[in-house]
């Protein structure tokens, strides 16, 4: 348990960072720790509460929340995460989802560049609907906030520079965590071992700590942490990929 709880304060750290809740690195490693399975998008929601909540708090602080830009995305996000919690999906079929998930997000994380401010413009509403419903019920399936998928889209589209697209993530990754606990809990009332997993979320609460304040310090170079979080992602992603081919 010293070396799960060791790895997931290290992945709260890095992924607090950039305004993930560390989520689908949780999930991988939890499945290669071989935790049982109906037990580990429930841990990993939690985890993801914990750490998420510490840096929204930091990124309100520092006034980096912009309302207009989450707001249509959580609209339609939540509730479908909602259905995606309660959506029932074979194990291999969620490793393989997840696996395949994890090594386009560690890639994108890798080769994203950040925008400059006049190349940002907001998405329509319409599409920010669209997009929020999509992610939001993929995150409820697989029992991740989403912010994995979402900060990228931002930056690439140009519809948010990183740190503001991190801010927004970190919104969007605690609503839809919330309400994909909901859907999972809903389909299987069993709840966790909070004293078996009690030194995972101190370990998460203590990494979250560190890296949200890390990732809202103005000097730090925003570039390197992505290049970092990459690299990680594309780790666990292997490991995952591994444990489910062979």
């Amino acid at each position: 348990m010293l070396t799960l709880a060791l790895s997931f304060l290290v992945i709260a750290l890095l992924y607090s960072t950039v305004g993930f809740g560390g989520g689908s690195s949780y999930i991988a490693i939890l499945a290669v720790a071989n935790v049982v399975y109906t037990m580990i998008p429930k841990i990993s929601l939690l985890c993801n509460l914990v750490v998420v909540s510490i840096g929204c708090y930091q990124f309100y602080k520092n006034d980096l929340l912009s309302k207009k830009l989450i707001l249509p995305f959580v609209l339609s996000s939540v509730p479908m995460a909602f259905l995606g919690g309660l959506y029932p999906i074979k194990e291999k079929t969620f490793f393989i989802l997840l696996s395949v998930s994890l090594i386009l997000c560690g890639v994108r994380l890798l080769f994203i560049k950040d925008k400059q401010v006049n190349e940002v413009k907001v998405p329509s509403n319409g599409v920010s609907l669209a997009l929020g419903a999509v992610l939001g019920l993929l995150s409820g399936m697989v029992g991740i906030g989403g912010g994995i998928f979402l900060s990228p889209i931002l930056i690439n589209m140009g519809w948010a520079r990183s740190k503001d697209a991190a801010a927004v993530s970190s919104i969007f990754i605690l609503l839809n965590s919330l309400a994909g606990l909901g859907g999972q809990f809903t389909k299987d009332p069993t709840f966790v071992d909070f004293g078996t997993y009690f030194p995972l979320f101190i370990a998460v609460f203590v990494g979250g700590q560190i890296g949200s304040r890390i990732g809202t310090h103005s000097k730090v170079s925003y570039r390197m942490i992505q290049v970092g979080t990459g690299v990680l992602t594309l780790f666990i992603s292997g490991k995952l990929l591994l444990k489910v081919i062979v």
